[in-house]
């Protein structure tokens, strides 16, 4: 299957131009103005791959200028790669690298033990759930840890980002990059900044503890930014100009019925767990609005931000396992499907970039 960024160029575009509607109701083009926003990323694994697809297709959009990214775990190596290629080629060349990085993710994992059982390939489901290694490896780390069947600490995403990323370019970048991971022994979230970006960084902030040994970063040692944000969204608002954030959600905020499972109990666990920091912000966010100072400058920075969200359909239909299937056909199928939700967003939702917040925030406030 072809890298899905390498299909033939469509032809040119109008640059900074969105549809509109004359008086006799016929669709147009009219020039629309630059917006500066902010991209909030979520981890989850191989799902990072639908932020792959939705970041392809608001590279496309000239009018979207990026002014900052917030990236954990997945969206911390999608959000360093985009910075990374758009230095080298502008929005192509963060297209190419992005899509060279999932190939390669890929490619290293074609001869992993992790692959879908014979029964999930037969009916057609993305989820390890019947392979007999996997399910080895979940009761293996019930009573063994990282330190124990991996003592060298290997992580085969090393090679990968060494090779993606030029970290010393990161530092020169005009787009901010926040990349979050957790502090083992104080539990507390650490943003990393452009220029304190490295290959332990991403891989700290896309460390299960119970798949990898913490990674050490100056004395301190580092698990998953998704148990203190996933993203964090403080350090845009404080340290970025736009007052837009398109937020790329990955996990779900709400799961119908009740897990009853060992497994799906669970994946619910750490769906709750992984969305905790998020939704604490945004809370902070809907309750600055009603109580806001327009005088206290940082309350009504919080309380301007506009939110808006790319939503994820297909959040609900994939389990925790599928998080661990890096097979092309999965990643290419997770792409196109962040590529339609952006499409949705853009035709549902773009027009409120710049002027207005796409996600009622009010809702989470209920029950408070």
């Amino acid at each position: 299957m072809p890298v899905p960024s390498r299909r033939p160029r469509a032809a040119a575009r109008p640059a900074l131009r969105h549809p509109s509607t004359d008086r006799s109701g016929t669709a147009r083009d009219v020039p629309r103005k630059p917006v500066l926003v902010d991209l909030a990323l979520q981890g989850g694994g191989a799902h990072g791959a639908f932020t792959w697809g939705v970041l392809d297709r608001l590279l496309e959009e000239e009018w979207l200028r990026i002014d900052g990214i917030s990236g954990t775990s997945a969206g911390a190596m999608n959000a360093a790669v985009l910075v990374d290629g758009f230095g080298k080629g502008g929005r192509e060349g963060a297209r190419e690298a992005l899509a060279r990085f999932w190939r390669e993710v890929s490619d290293a994992a074609r001869f992993s033990p992790l692959q879908r059982g014979p029964l999930d390939v037969l009916m057609g489901r993305w989820s390890l759930d019947s392979s007999p290694l996997f399910v080895g490896m979940e009761l293996a780390s019930r009573l063994f840890s990282p330190y124990d069947l991996n003592p060298l600490g290997i992580n085969p995403l090393r090679d990968i980002l060494e090779r993606s990323i030029d970290f010393q370019a990161l530092a020169s970048s005009p787009v901010k990059l926040f990349i979050t991971a957790t502090n083992v022994r104080t539990g507390r979230g650490r943003v990393f900044r452009n220029a304190g970006l490295s290959p332990d960084v991403l891989l700290a902030s896309a460390c299960l503890p119970n798949m990898f040994q913490a990674v050490e970063l100056d004395g301190e040692y580092y698990w998953d930014g998704g148990y203190s944000g996933n993203p964090t969204i403080t350090p845009l608002v404080r340290e970025c100009d736009s007052q837009d954030t398109i937020l790329v959600a990955i996990n779900p905020v709400e799961r119908a019925g009740r897990p009853t499972t060992a497994r799906e109990i669970l994946n619910r666990i750490n769906e709750v767990s992984f969305n905790a920091g998020l939704l604490k912000e945004l809370r902070m966010i809907a309750l600055l609005r009603q109580v806001v100072d327009p005088g206290n400058c940082e309350g009504a920075r919080w309380a301007q931000m506009r939110i808006h969200l790319v939503r994820n359909e297909l959040a609900q239909k994939l389990d925790y396992s599928s998080k661990m299937n890096a097979e092309w056909a999965f990643l290419s199928m997770l792409h196109a499907e962040g590529r339609r939700a952006a499409e949705a967003f853009l035709a549902g939702d773009g027009g409120n970039l710049g002027r207005r917040s796409s996600v009622d925030l009010e809702i989470l406030l209920e029950g408070v």
